[in-house]
């Protein structure tokens, strides 16, 4: 029996519904759906991403639309151009037995015009971007007089995203004692903001623990140093033949890198970021959502939006800033009574966030070892053979063509057959696994033995032309260096100033780019004159005045801008007096 036959809704739901396989409401429904059908409050509802909040909404709105009202009488905005196609299928699936009802999407990167004219003709419900649906209010082509219920969805990603100016302007235009529904993962300090400005005595609901991880994800941990993150990704998705997942970098630029050496090494896979125009993301989607692509490679800003309900593994190729974002993408998999992999990819000097995600999402991390190059080619070859053992065999198609086929191969012996079957499959991964030695897991900060192999096999000893007469210091040579390689993520050894020159150690992988590009920098009107060196860095310089190990210019350079700041301000003070 349909259990949400309890919650009031009317049979055309109930029947569609059915039809689409809903027995058994989610807490979200349960708890939403009665709420918005018996009362005019305000609801703020929180709940992650994949709980069902669009059902949750849409069939109690669904079923308070006036059909002889002509006029817009819902509007639903939500942050992206995905989303909003996905809630207007949705909300379009489930009134698929009420005629008359209209359901409208508008969204940017698509035809204005053709959006217009559909809402000319008429529309009862206007699903929509901030931007869009703000455009077409100027336009004065959207007319939000009557319009009783306004549904903010995914509210704390709209506002995260900067669209705070354009939600005042399309809240200020509708009717004040209009119902404001609000579905957010978190309560953040700028949905709480508008909960208040837009809001009037709201029921608050919370779904389970907003922080909590999926009981359905397995979440593993892979500590290796930062020059095998790559090499560690192409094992784990070697390690797993039928992977469908994504794989989420901090950076527009650290997308776009890993998804061309992704393709380079012969993967189904893919980038979304922004600097694709909208129809070449709309192509990368679909073919993702088809399983054409295997992995696709997104920033947080960019998956947004995209719902899918079979992943097999999200992988965290760089940790987000924020514990509940790492909870967002964990969250992508796991879904519908599946079982899905959250992976890690870190380093030893993580362990901080590591144990704020763990706290925070109430989960705990396995520590897994990096799958050896045999242990890659055994697995692979027995999904081969599997694939074989399974493969339909259509006597009919391929009868034709039998006895060409066994007059070439009459020479070979049944097991050369096989060898040279397996061989022209397999001999990828033989040969590149062959000459790869194994990653060992680094998790150990204070090991000695750790730190001398990083020196000796991860440093190359460089030599730069300013020193303490050039009032250089660390920071300020961190900084430098962040600006000439144009990233966040160089790892920096020991530092050692000298009175005209200064001695550094530098991720063995950039050294050459730095020196090339350093030629076209300056410091303070100095050219700059980068090369290796063969003078030992003093270790016994004053801690004070040199880098710590594999320092990060990204919380280098933040040090800076506090130092600049500080320093302006003593010489204001100076200046006062």
């Amino acid at each position: 029996m349909n259990k949400f036959k309890d919650l009031g809704l009317q049979s055309s739901l109930l029947k569609a519904i059915d039809e689409l396989g809903f027995v058994n409401p989610t807490p979200i429904q349960n708890k939403s759906i009665p709420i918005v059908l018996n009362s005019s409050r305000d609801l703020i509802a929180l709940a992650q991403t994949g709980t069902g909040k669009t059902a949750a909404f849409g069939l109690p709105l669904i079923q308070q639309i006036e059909l002889k009202n002509k006029n817009i009488q819902t509007i639903v905005l939500c942050p992206t151009r995905e989303l909003c196609i996905q809630i207007s299928k949705d909300l379009i699936s489930y009134s698929k037995l009420i005629n008359g009802l209209k359901i409208i999407p508008v969204y940017g990167g698509a035809s204005i015009e053709n959006q217009i004219k559909s809402i000319k003709k008429g529309s009862h419900v206007i699903v929509g971007t901030p931007g869009r649906t703000k455009d077409l209010i100027k336009r004065k082509v959207l007319n939000f007089n009557y319009v009783d219920r306004v549904v903010l969805d995914e509210a704390d990603e709209m506002l995260s995203m900067g669209f705070k100016d354009d939600l005042d302007f399309i809240l200020d235009t509708t009717k004040k004692d209009r119902q404001t529904l609000l579905f957010s993962a978190t309560m953040s300090k700028e949905v709480r903001n508008i909960s208040k400005k837009f809001m009037k005595n709201a029921e608050e609901i919370t779904v389970e623990k907003l922080n909590s991880g999926s009981k359905n994800v397995e979440h593993n941990i892979y500590y290796v140093s930062s020059r095998d993150k790559y090499a560690t990704l192409k094992r784990i998705a070697d390690y797993n033949p039928s992977i469908y997942g994504i794989v989420f970098c901090r950076t527009r630029r650290e997308t776009k890198d890993i998804s061309k050496k992704f393709i380079k090494d012969g993967y189904n896979a893919d980038a979304i970021h922004g600097d694709l125009s909208q129809s070449q993301r709309d192509d990368v989607m679909s073919r993702f959502r088809d399983g054409i692509i295997q992995i696709l490679i997104a920033t947080d800003v960019a998956a947004r939006g995209l719902d899918v309900n079979n992943l097999s593994h999200v992988i965290n190729y760089s940790l987000p800033d924020d514990p509940e974002v790492y909870t967002h993408r964990s969250g992508r998999t796991g879904r519908a009574g599946n079982k899905g992999i959250s992976v890690v990819i870190s380093n030893s000097r993580e362990g901080r966030k590591i144990k704020s995600i763990e706290n925070k999402s109430q989960i705990k991390f396995i520590k897994k070892d990096v799958p050896t190059g045999k242990d890659i080619c055994s697995k692979q070859l027995f999904n081969l053979i599997e694939k074989i053992e399974k493969v339909k065999v259509d006597e009919k198609q391929i009868s034709p063509f039998l006895p060409e086929i066994y007059k070439k191969l009459d020479w070979l012996s049944r097991e050369d057959l096989i060898k040279h079957f397996v061989s022209a499959e397999f001999n990828r991964f033989l040969d590149y696994y062959k000459g790869n030695k194994d990653i060992k897991i680094n998790n150990d900060r204070n090991s000695k033995a750790t730190k001398t192999e990083k020196k000796r096999n991860v440093f190359e000893n460089l030599s730069i032309n300013i020193g303490r007469k050039h009032s250089v210091s660390p920071i300020e040579l961190i900084t430098l260096i962040n600006r000439i390689t144009k990233t966040n993520d160089v790892e920096i050894g020991s530092i050692d100033i000298r009175q005209s020159y200064t001695l550094f150690e530098i991720d063995k992988n950039v050294f050459k780019t730095l020196i090339d590009k350093s030629k076209d920098f300056d410091f303070n009107g100095i050219g700059l004159n980068i090369k290796k060196s063969k003078d030992k860095i003093d270790k016994q310089y004053s801690k004070e005045k040199r880098a710590k190990s594999s320092r990060k210019s990204k919380s280098v350079s933040k040090y800076s801008s506090r130092q600049s700041r500080n320093k302006n301000k003593k010489n204001r003070r100076k200046f006062r007096r």
